[in-house]
């Protein structure tokens, strides 16, 4: 008797949990892990490309040195960073770190246009390809990444899982802000009306009659 008493109270008490949706968070939770595992796997993948490119490239346009340069640093503070993702302040420090090479590598590529005879090296369009392709793999992941902390911290927020949330611990996490916020946050200048009215056009003088 007692030990079918003990499973009735097992069985109320996990269908109690299932109904907070205890479980529900447990999944979504996972689901934040491995997308962010994902972002980090493609972000190590562009890094790893880095040193070929700038080899490469180095060996066709070596007075370049400041962008060179500013790639290998970028590079080297991205690896030196130990980013948390639940803590916003390391995140937006990862984002950032990620934003300067992303530019630096923008720039290197935008100089390689100078040197036909870089732009026809196979092993240099082969990077270049591999690269463009992880930056759209990046975007990807960043995109699944976002989409599944919004459904996290949207469903966390909610009755009744914000009580269960609270009890177990679980916060809502930062997520990837736009890296040009405040570019979007101004809107577009439009001006239809201030437009200078045409000039009329001056007939040219008649020709002087021939003597």
């Amino acid at each position: 008797m007692r030990q079918f008493l003990r499973l009735v109270l097992l069985a109320i008490v996990a269908g109690s949990i299932s109904g907070c949706g205890y479980n529900a968070i447990q999944q979504k939770d996972e689901a934040v892990k491995a997308g962010w595992s994902e972002v980090l796997n493609q972000y190590k993948r562009r890094a790893d490309l880095i040193p070929n490119l700038v080899n490469t490239v180095q060996g066709y346009a070596q007075q370049e040195r400041q962008v060179l340069t500013e790639v290998t640093n970028a590079r080297a503070k991205v690896g030196q960073i130990q980013v948390n993702a639940d803590d916003a302040a390391s995140l937006q420090q990862f984002q950032q770190a990620q934003g300067v090479l992303g530019s630096a590598l923008s720039r290197l590529l935008v100089v390689s246009e100078n040197y036909p005879t870089l732009k026809s090296d196979q092993n240099f369009r082969d990077l270049q390809a591999q690269l463009e392709g992880t930056e759209n793999r990046i975007t990807v992941a960043r995109g699944r990444y976002i989409q599944l902390v919004q459904d996290y911290n949207t469903y966390i927020r909610s009755f009744p899982q914000v009580i269960t949330a609270k009890l177990f611990g679980y916060a809502a996490k930062p997520n990837f802000s736009v890296e040009n916020e405040a570019q979007i946050a101004q809107p577009p200048t439009v001006d239809f009306g201030n437009r200078p009215a045409p000039q009329p056009q001056t007939p040219p003088p008649a020709p002087a009659p021939a003597q």
